[in-house]
C-alpha cells in the first residue's frame, strides 16, 4: 500500500480547538443581537436540489455553485451525442442532480415556501452555517466558509432595514471593530440610472460592472461596460453618478436632479431617506455614531435584490466586504409562493475571524478553554482531586484533572500547551491542610485558598 500525504481541499481549513473558541466567541455575540431583535435560529441541510440554486445567483454566481455527482454511474443517462461533444454544462443536469448551497438566503426562502402553514408572518430567523462557493482561493476568500444570516419575510417595512444597519453597529462594535463603514444603496437607484441612459435591459450588466469599481478602478469599469453593450455617450452620462462624493444629504439631492425623469430611481431615493429616518429615530445618543455612506457603486451582483442594499467593510484591515444583503421582493416567488417580500443581511464570519486576529481584538476569554487544571501526583492526591473536579465544574467552572501521576514538569507543560491560566497543586500539604495552592500560569504567582475561595477567584 502506498503511503497517502494527508493534504486539505484548497480554499478549506482545519480549526483547532483553539480557534474553535475564537470562532465560538464570534459566532456567540454575532447570535446574542440576533435574538435580541426578536431573530429565532433554523438549520436547512448542507445539500440542496440543484434546480433550487441555479438560477438565482446570475451567470457568474451559478459558475460558482460546487455540483454533486449522482451516485453510481452517473454517465450511464448521459447519450452518447453529448459526450462526445465534450461539454460538460451540456451534461450537468444528467449527472448532477444536487449541489451545496452557494448561500443561506435561497435555501431560507425554499424553507418558508415548504414551511409557509407552520410559521407565522412576518418570520424573522438566522442561520450560522457553512456555505460553498468554487471560486479562487486567496486571503479572506475561501471555498468553504461560514455565513451568519438574519432574514426577515412578510414585511415590507424600511424599520427592517434600519434595524439591521444598528444591528451590524451593535454586533461588529461588540467584537471590539471600531472603523468600519456600513455600505447602502438601493437597487431602484440604480435601475433609475440605467433608465436614464435608455439602457433598461442591460441593468444587470451595469451593476456587475460597476460593483467592481473599487476592484478595477473607473477606466476598468468602463471597458467592461463597453464589452457589455454600452456605449461611450451612456459611459459619460454614468461617470459623474458612478463617482458622485460628498455628504449623503448631498448625494441625495444630486441624486433626485439626475433621476428626476425616472420614477423608478425617485422611489429607490425615497426609500433610502426613510431608513435614514428611523435609523436617526432608533440612535442612542450615547452611543457612537453609524457610520453609514450611500454608495451609488455599490451593487451586490446577485440578481434577486430589489431594494435597498448593504455591504459593510472595515478600515482598520486591507480586507473584502465582512458583511452584506437587501431587500428580495419575490424571492420567494421563485418557488411558486408568490409576493412574499423580504430582508436579509449577512456577516462573512471567516473574515471577521481574520481581521480580529490581525487587530488581536480576541479577548482573553476568548482564547482559553480550560480555566484550571488539577495536578496529579499519585492514587491518593487523585482520589482527594476528584470532588473539587465536580464542584469546579458544578460551579461553571472550565476544569481538568491531569489524567494519570505524573512529574510537575511534564503537566505544566500540558498547561502551557493548552493555555490553561490557572493550575491548582495538590500534595501531602494541602491534603492536610484543606487549604490548596492556586498557580497563576501567567505571573508564576502561588496562593493557598480554599476551595470556595478558588471558585470565587475564578469565577470573578
Amino acid at each position: 500500500m502506498s503511503n497517502i500525504k494527508p493534504s486539505l481541499v484548497k480554499g478549506t481549513r482545519d480549526f483547532s480547538p483553539q480557534e474553535m473558541i475564537k470562532r465560538n466567541y464570534i459566532f456567540d455575540t454575532i447570535k446574542k443581537v440576533f435574538k435580541k431583535y426578536g431573530y429565532a435560529e433554523i438549520q436547512t441541510p448542507s445539500m440542496e436540489n440543484l434546480s433550487t440554486l441555479t438560477g438565482k445567483y446570475g451567470d457568474e454566481g451559478d459558475k460558482l455553485i460546487f455540483k454533486i455527482l449522482n451516485s453510481g454511474d452517473f454517465l450511464s443517462k448521459v447519450n452518447d451525442e453529448l459526450l462526445s461533444n465534450r461539454n460538460s454544462n451540456a451534461i450537468t443536469s444528467s449527472v448532477s442532480e444536487k449541489a451545496l448551497r452557494y448561500d443561506l438566503t435561497v435555501p431560507f426562502a425554499r424553507y418558508v415556501v415548504m414551511h409557509q402553514n407552520e410559521i407565522a408572518l412576518p418570520f424573522k430567523r438566522f442561520q450560522v452555517q457553512s456555505v460553498w462557493r468554487a471560486d479562487r482561493p486567496q486571503r479572506g476568500r475561501y471555498r468553504e466558509f461560514y455565513q451568519c444570516d438574519a432574514d426577515v419575510v412578510g414585511s415590507d417595512s424600511l424599520l427592517n432595514e434600519a434595524e439591521f444597519a444598528l444591528m451590524y453597529q451593535e454586533a461588529l462594535s461588540n467584537l471590539g471593530l471600531k472603523d468600519f463603514t456600513i455600505k447602502i444603496n438601493n437597487r431602484k437607484i440604480l435601475s433609475g440610472i440605467a433608465e436614464i441612459i435608455g439602457k433598461p435591459e442591460l441593468i444587470i450588466d451595469m451593476t456587475v460592472a460597476i460593483d467592481k469599481l473599487d476592484k478595477i478602478g473607473f477606466d476598468g469599469v468602463a471597458k467592461e461596460l463597453i464589452e457589455r453593450g454600452f456605449t461611450a455617450a451612456d459611459i459619460d452620462l454614468l461617470k459623474p453618478v458612478i463617482l458622485l462624493e460628498g455628504a449623503n444629504e448631498s448625494k441625495l439631492e444630486r441624486l433626485r436632479t439626475v433621476l428626476a425623469s425616472s420614477e423608478t430611481g425617485l422611489k429607490g431615493i425615497a426609500e433610502i431617506e426613510i431608513v435614514f429616518d428611523y435609523i436617526k429615530a432608533l440612535a442612542d445618543p450615547q452611543e457612537k455614531a453609524i457610520n453609514l455612506e450611500l454608495d451609488i457603486t455599490l451593487a451586490r451582483g446577485l440578481n434577486y435584490y430589489t431594494g435597498c442594499i448593504y455591504e459593510v467593510k472595515t478600515n482598520e484591515v486591507a480586507m473584502g466586504s465582512i458583511g452584506g444583503g437587501g431587500r428580495y421582493d419575490d424571492l420567494t416567488g421563485m418557488f411558486g409562493l408568490k409576493g412574499l417580500t423580504g430582508v436579509g443581511i449577512s456577516f462573512g464570519a471567516d473574515r471577521i475571524y481574520d481581521v480580529l486576529e490581525e487587530l488581536n481584538l480576541f479577548p482573553a476569554n476568548a482564547i482559553t478553554g480550560t480555566t484550571v487544571l488539577i495536578s496529579n501526583f499519585d492514587l491518593e492526591a487523585e482520589k482527594y482531586a476528584l470532588p473539587i473536579l465536580q464542584q469546579l465544574r458544578q460551579a461553571e467552572i472550565t476544569a481538568e484533572l491531569y489524567p494519570a501521576a505524573s512529574k510537575l514538569k511534564k503537566q505544566m507543560s500540558y498547561a502551557d500547551a493548552k493555555k490553561i491560566p490557572f493550575v491548582i497543586l495538590i500534595g501531602s500539604d494541602e491534603m492536610q491542610s484543606g487549604l490548596l495552592t492556586l498557580k497563576n500560569m501567567t505571573t508564576g504567582d502561588q496562593e493557598k485558598l480554599s476551595l470556595s475561595a478558588i471558585i470565587n477567584h475564578l469565577k470573578h
